[in-house]
């Protein structure tokens, strides 16, 4: 019935049941069908067993190759099909299982196109790849005496509950899967730790595993957190310099693809992240894509923004879901290997106990045989005519000669004892007999021994797969903790930054006012009004902050080397003060005063600088009273630095006419300590790893490669050192450097001494050909070698010698050769504790700089005025 068919009171009804809210429970069936499908979705398709590491999938797929196997490849289209009498899905779905395994390499030989985990490219259709079950497989995998069997899904075939897997499977192939309300991510590791992890498992020993991709890559796993839930990796591309314009990618982190690289590195280029000339792959066997850079861009930078802004970094949450007991259960990467690692062993003792088994009736059989020959116990039963007759007669004749056998005699045994031919009987041997019994009680004996001693016999067992399949198998994916990387640091400035100083905007998109900066759309500006006022605001197309702007630039958090030098009146007719300040964090968007933020205060004479610059300044005062010395000079060299909230020191009480620059400063601050951690490869200034020294801003850094590569570089923190230095130290322009080289060519070892003629120059210091190279390098002022020969044929060993090498040759150019070492044939050269001068070179000593406290304190910290520097 339709509502318009209702009449009134019947239409005032059913308007008052539509306004009542109405709730109905769904109960029955329908929870039931939910829970069967989540249980289903969680225990049969998503989540992998902790017995054998597979999902049904794969543990079905797995067991059709073995129905299949006879030593040929198959096509994969057959196993598929043939999988499907086990696995109640469709046909794509087993092929695409299988592909993930074969892609693995680990427990399925492939032959044909079976994709590419670099590229990313789908492998050829399941007609037109085959595949065999591996050797390991073949040894791990499968024992059908040990296999619990079940019912397949339509009961006309038996399949196996758990394959018995004698290893961690699952952490070496690792897996993920997303079932109903939950998800499972289980990195790969690498084979070979897995099994050491193993063995010091049965050793009692404490192990630590971390994954390993075949991508390879480089990995922090300082946040592993053993693959539980809340951990994280960070996985980086190998990125190297191939010259200075051309960076090239040779490794990729997991999880990604050279395709997915690119174009995440593309799309960095056009949003101005980065910027790049053009991007080529070249990738076939082994990963390498080059990067090609315009002329002005830094290599080092780049490498940088592409952790920052690409896929070239990527991180990994792991969570470690498996199946224990028919539930799920969130477990560590450890405590996997230490179950599976357990089950091994009581896999090996059942296998060991069938064996026995086995060997015990082996042995049985054996031995009643060959009572039965020798004592012509066959002849008993010509006389008799009934079956039952010929079982009596046999058992009679066994058992005057049976008190030694292990256990009784049956009816099966008498059975098989009749069905022996007389061929056979004919032609027995008692030798060979007894040695087939000998040998039955040796491999007994060293079953029982195995048995004895079942913890050896499993560390044997891991060390013989180690062994068998462990070559080719080392690490693939370098551990290495990571620093940190600003994005404004590395970031690319893609835009312009414009400020109306007057009305108080800044911004990208105010092009017919001021220029200030290049910038990028992630910066911080930081401003300064006349009127004693700062903020820190993001970089946007126009942005309000203030009216009469005196300084804008792009602000750097923790910056301490940038240090504002001020003079301000403090409120309106206040007495002038003077203070210098740095700005190290703020609250974005907030306004600060740079004074005591009384009405009226307004800003003298400002300076930003950027290395702790001091000025020398004129003041002028206005002609009121009686003053009579209405002009002096103030030093910022004599002030403090301190927090941006202290008052400062008093400069006047009385009207200040205008302020001049009268001299440029030089820097208050001591020059910068930088240290190079070995850990990270990087610079730093928060005492981390080796001090190199203390840096102004004209020093550089000495790098020498064992590749014989000498160069010179600015110590900037964004550099990289992937390269192998074997000197990486301050450079001191007058030091020489000393060199000991195997010329390739003449078969000789040379000395030189050589300056760096071109700081801005990479050389070369030892000769082209490719069989030379860097043997000993120093740049202490007098080196000593030490020279160990070795003994020549027919003649007494000549005595070691030590060598001034600053007495052997004299300074000469980079591209000299140098002189020949020696003639004779040389066992080993050592560098010896240098020659210490009796007075050093006063140049090389660098005069201490008092550090000025720089130092952020709140409005209220410093409420003090100092004394007057200076008589009016």
């Amino acid at each position: 019935m339709e509502h318009n068919d209702l009449n009134p009171e019947e239409e005032n009804q059913f308007n008052q049941e539509e306004s009542q809210e109405v709730l109905t429970k769904v109960t029955g069936m329908y929870k039931d069908w939910f829970l069967d499908y989540a249980s289903y979705v969680i225990l049969e398709r998503a989540v992998p067993a902790i017995e054998d590491g597979f999902k049904p999938v794969h543990r079905r797929i797995m067991h059709s190759m073995k129905d299949l196997d006879d030593g040929r490849y198959n096509k994969v289209a057959n196993i598929v099909g043939h999988t499907m009498q086990y696995h109640p899905h469709g046909d794509a779905s087993i092929a695409d299982a299988m592909v993930q395994i074969g892609q693995k390499d680990l427990l399925i030989d492939t032959q044909g196109n079976w994709g590419n985990i670099l590229t990313g490219d789908r492998s050829a259709a399941p007609r037109y790849i085959e595949a065999r079950l591996s050797k390991f497989a073949l040894d791990v995998v499968y024992n059908p005496k040990i296999t619990e069997w079940q019912a397949s899904y339509d009961g006309r075939r038996k399949e196996p509950i758990n394959l018995p897997v004698m290893f961690p499977l699952l952490l070496a192939q690792g897996a993920e899967g997303i079932a109903v309300g939950l998800s499972t991510r289980i990195l790969p590791h690498n084979f070979i730790e897995l099994i050491d992890a193993s063995i010091k498992q049965l050793k009692g020993k404490r192990f630590k595993l971390y994954p390993d991709f075949p991508t390879a890559g480089i990995m922090d796993i300082s946040n592993y957190n053993d693959g539980l839930r809340g951990g994280k990796v960070r996985i980086r591309s190998k990125i190297s310099q191939r010259d200075k314009n051309t960076l090239v990618i040779t490794e990729i982190p997991y999880g990604t693809t050279t395709s997915t690289l690119i174009d995440s590195v593309i799309k960095a280029n056009e949003k101005g992240k980065i910027k790049i000339k053009h991007i080529e792959d070249n990738t076939a066997e082994h990963v390498e894509i080059l990067i090609h850079l315009p002329p002005s861009i830094s290599p080092d930078k780049t490498i940088d923004a592409l952790f920052a802004f690409t896929n070239c970094e990527v991180s990994i949450s792991p969570l470690s879901c498996v199946i224990i007991d028919h539930k799920p259960h969130f477990i560590s990467v450890t405590e996997i290997l230490k179950r599976s690692t357990d089950h091994t062993v009581e896999l090996l003792k059942s296998e060991l106990e069938i064996k026995l088994d086995e060997f015990q009736e082996q042995w049985h059989f054996a031995s009643l045989e060959r009572i039965f020959i020798e004592n012509r116990i066959y002849r008993d039963i010509e006389e008799e005519e009934t079956w039952e007759g010929v079982i009596k007669a046999i058992d009679e004749g066994l058992k005057p000669h049976i008190t030694h056998l292990k256990r009784a005699v049956t009816e099966e045994d008498i059975t098989r004892l009749t069905e022996i031919r007389i061929k056979r009987i004919s032609k027995f041997d008692l030798d060979k007999a007894q040695q087939k019994i000998e040998a039955l009680e040796g491999e007994i004996t060293q079953v029982k021994h195995h048995l004895d001693n079942l913890i050896e016999y499993a560390i044997d067992y891991f060390k013989r797969l180690k062994k068998d399949y462990g070559e080719g198998r080392e690490r693939k994916t370098e551990l290495r903790l990571f620093e940190d990387i600003e994005a404004t640091k590395v970031v690319i400035r893609n835009t312009k930054l414009y400020v109306n100083r007057k009305e108080g905007f800044i911004g990208t998109a105010l092009k017919k006012d001021e220029y200030v900066t290049d910038c990028s759309d992630i910066d911080d500006v930081i401003c300064f009004m006349a009127d004693g006022t700062m903020k820190v605001t993001k970089v946007d197309t126009k942005t309000f902050v203030g009216k009469n702007i005196i300084h804008v630039a792009i602000f750097k958090k923790k910056d301490k080397r940038t240090i504002y030098n001020l003079i301000y009146r403090d409120g309106k007719g206040g007495n002038t003060y003077i203070k210098r300040f740095a700005v190290t964090s703020i609250t974005r968007d907030r306004e600060y005063s740079v004074g005591k933020g009384k009405p009226g205060t307004q800003v003298l004479y400002f300076s930003a600088n950027p290395n702790g610059e001091a000025e020398v300044v004129t003041v002028y005062l206005r002609q009121v009273g009686s003053i009579k010395k209405l002009k002096f000079e103030v030093n910022f060299a004599d002030m403090k630095i301190k927090g941006r909230g202290v008052k400062g020191n008093l400069v006047t009480k009385h009207s200040v006419k205008r302020i001049d620059l009268k001299e440029e400063g030089v820097s208050t601050l001591k020059p910068r300590k930088i240290w190079f951690d070995e850990v990270v490869k990087r610079l730093n200034t928060e005492e981390r790893g080796e001090l190199l020294g203390e840096f102004k801003g004209e020093d550089r850094l000495l790098l020498i490669t064992q590749d014989g590569i000498a160069k010179t570089i600015i110590p900037e923190l964004t550099t990289r050192f992937d390269e192998n230095y074997v000197i990486l130290e301050k450079w001191n322009p007058k030091k020489p450097i000393s060199a000991v080289y195997w010329e390739g060519e003449k078969e000789r070892y040379y000395v030189k001494r050589f300056l760096i003629e071109n700081e801005e120059k990479e050389e070369k210091i030892i000769t082209d050909h490719p069989k030379s190279q860097l043997e000993l390098v120093s740049t202490d002022l007098m080196p000593v070698l030490e020279i160990i020969y070795k003994k020549a044929r027919g003649k007494d060993q000549k005595p070691n010698e030590e060598l001034n090498l600053e007495e052997f040759i004299s300074v000469k150019g980079i591209k000299a050769q140098g002189n020949q070492l020696t003639t004779e044939k040389v066992k080993q050269l050592n560098l010896l504790d240098p020659i210490v001068p009796e007075e050093e070179e006063e140049a090389n000593e660098t005069p201490e700089i008092n550090e000025l406290n720089i130092e952020e304190k709140k409005d209220n910290d410093d409420q003090s005025q100092t004394s007057l520097f200076f008589q009016e």
